[in-house]
């Protein structure tokens, strides 16, 4: 029996029970008794990658606005959550129900400015929240994400304000999310021209290791130039990584114009001095804009 599409229009209950139909389709899976040989073998650290790739996937679905592949993609990232629930589960760890009712409690607590109803809460509101501006919204929630990670330091749960930005995130976004938190304690430029100073700081010591060869302070160095330029991209309320992903494509765009032009000619790349291979890259530079 196929089962029906989803649309805009489901009321919450359905998605429940799809959510209990997909829990059950992945216990199934891990079912030593008629279960998936493939599943069976996986463990957290071995299906953790595909969370990342999923959900890149999801971003690139609406980066493209492909709203058609966009909820199989969600589909692909929702079930490495019910994965690793049902393998916790197993551990006697936690299980879904715990991942969503931590999560809803989260944002409960992050919400203050929301009244929510029975059907949230498990219980009717015992007040009526005051409207906040929108403007204000985005320190609020930071401020409360502060209040919950010195409650996890007071109770020696973390380690302070860093604490929490995940090693493996890309590493520019990572670099991003440290010197935000290094920033809501205090430790900032008091304006953006400190941050470019800092830029022009680090590739003038960069360039000095450059002149010396040693590959080690050069590899050093040249990680401090992109977390100043990570902070800087902060500070400007730009992401790094779209800044950079823009850049590949932009560059992309461009390297295929100029390999298309050779093509035309019937040379390549390979057979072409630099000078004329710059010359070409200018002209599509000015052709695209």
């Amino acid at each position: 029996m196929v089962s029906q599409q989803p649309t805009p229009y489901s009321r919450p209950e359905h998605a429940a029970q799809e959510i209990i139909r997909l829990a059950a389709l992945m216990a199934q899976l891990r079912n030593p008794e008629g279960g998936c040989p493939w599943d069976l073998e996986q463990t957290p650290e071995t299906i953790a990658p595909y969370a990342i790739e999923e959900a890149y996937e999801v971003l690139d679905a609406i980066q493209r606005q492909d709203w058609q592949a966009f909820p199989d993609e969600l589909g692909d990232l929702l079930l490495q959550v019910v994965y690793q629930s049902q393998l916790a589960r197993e551990a006697g760890q936690f299980d879904l129900a715990t991942v969503a009712r931590m999560v809803t409690e989260k944002m409960i607590r992050r919400h203050p400015h929301v009244t929510f109803g029975p059907e949230v809460l498990g219980r009717e509101p015992t007040h009526v929240n005051t409207a906040t501006p929108a403007q204000a919204l985005p320190a609020q929630w930071e401020a409360l994400k502060e209040q919950e990670r010195r409650k996890l330091v007071e109770d020696g749960q973390s380690g302070g304000a860093l604490a929490g930005v995940p090693p493996m995130l890309p590493a520019l976004l990572r670099a991003a999310k440290i010197a935000g938190r290094a920033a809501r304690v205090g430790f900032d430029w008091p304006d953006v021209s400190g941050v470019v100073a800092k830029v022009h700081e680090e590739i003038d010591e960069f360039t000095v290791e450059l002149e010396k060869g040693d590959k080690d302070r050069m590899q050093d160095e040249l990680g401090d130039v992109l977390f100043s330029l990570a902070s800087l991209a902060r500070r400007l309320d730009l992401d790094p990584e779209a800044c950079l992903r823009q850049a590949c494509d932009k560059f992309t765009r461009r390297f295929e114009a100029v390999e298309s032009k050779l093509a035309r000619q019937g040379l390549s790349m390979q057979d072409r001095p630099v000078e004329e291979l710059d010359k070409l890259w200018q002209d599509v530079k000015h052709e695209q804009g």
